[in-house]
């Protein structure tokens, strides 16, 4: 068994949950060619993709939504459960980047047929593939307290400076971003994170914060108990629009982009009101509305012409910013031994 992997009793634990996992919406029926079942993130996603795509664009044209609010893990393992099926339960699923490149590779993913995405050649082009359209983007950043701070951080090795102590906060899901910036740091790459373990061994020794959550850390920033952080864009203009004091820094070594966003499974069962749902979640309108609430920033140029300007001035990255592409592919293959050290390392 590999080290950190959960028994099998575990693992059927596991998958029994994901299969249990409900989906529902009255008055619908699984023959239904108008429904379709949308496996995506609840609170505020579930919210926002209602108000902008689902009701508005989606109702009047008498598609019906089964939406099944869950998390990357279950989703996934109900994904593998019905790989044999001829039809499995989700029609879209909704993930991380990262998820949906290992759902790829797994060929759980149908590909796109991209005659079918009247907004395709409108995605920027490093966020675009042939398996998953994005929802949302968001660059990683530095958030800091200025009350705390004097001199605005320039690079993610200010990170390391001895004045900060145990005044960094990093969050626990956001293991391997963590271990990334701290390899661009020590030397490695975006496809060798293997030197940024030991920087991360200089920082726990200085008695860095790890976080539950990101509302964990909004919260210390504002406190004072944590001074600078590592996050997103997205995050700090949420919190900072919400009254938080929190400021942004680019990092000279560069900032990847992260995204989340949809794909299909190949044993959908009805994948036309799949792509109906693709086009209403990716027009303009929808885009504005959700930029307006999450502070990301739109995968589409027309989706961000489509803001209102104060909006997007905020979300629009700096002349100088350097954005760097993530290496899925180095992230697909060492994931699993990442969150292994992680956890038994840096955790611990």
């Amino acid at each position: 068994m590999t080290a950190g992997a959960p028994s099998r009793r575990g693992f059927g634990a596991m998958l029994a949950a994901a299969l249990a996992a409900g989906v529902g919406e009255s008055g619908c029926n699984a023959d239904d060619s108008r429904r379709f079942v949308l496996s995506s993130y609840g609170g505020d996603t579930k919210k926002y993709l209602e108000a902008y795509a689902i009701e508005p664009l989606l109702k009047p044209k008498g598609i019906r939504t089964a939406f099944e609010s869950s998390f990357d893990g279950p989703r996934k393992l109900k994904l593998l459960a019905e790989r044999r099926l001829a039809h499995g339960t989700y029609d879209v699923v909704h993930d991380q980047a990262s998820v949906l490149y290992e759902m790829s590779k797994r060929h759980l993913l149908a590909e796109l047929d991209l005659a079918r995405l009247g907004f395709y050649r409108d995605i920027i082009p490093a966020l675009r593939t042939t398996y998953a359209v994005p929802m949302t983007c968001t660059p990683r950043v530095i958030l800091y307290n200025p009350a705390k701070v004097a001199r605005r951080p320039r690079s993610y090795a200010d990170l390391w400076n001895p004045a900060f102590g145990n005044k960094i906060g990093v969050i626990d899901p956001q293991y391997a971003a963590v271990i990334a910036m701290a390899a661009l740091v020590g030397g490695g790459s975006l496809s060798d994170y293997e030197p940024g373990k030991a920087k991360l061994l200089e920082l726990k020794r200085a008695g860095v914060r790890i976080y539950p959550e990101w509302s964990n850390l909004g919260q210390a920033l504002q406190t004072g108990e944590c001074w600078v952080g590592v996050g997103t864009l997205s995050r700090g203009l949420m919190w900072r629009n919400a009254g938080v004091p929190i400021e942004i820094a680019y990092p000279e070594e560069g900032s990847v982009l992260d995204w989340w966003g949809f794909g299909i499974p190949k044993n959908a069962r009805n994948p036309g009101a799949a792509y109906e749902f693709l086009n209403a979640a990716l027009s303009d309108g929808a885009q504005a509305g959700y930029s307006s609430h999450m502070w990301s920033a739109p995968p589409t140029t027309s989706g961000l012409a489509a803001i209102a300007e104060p909006i997007r001035r905020q979300l629009q990255l700096p002349s100088s910013a350097k954005i760097l592409p993530l290496d899925e592919d180095y992230l697909y293959r060492n994931d699993a031994s990442l969150k292994t050290w992680w956890d038994r390392a840096f955790k611990a």
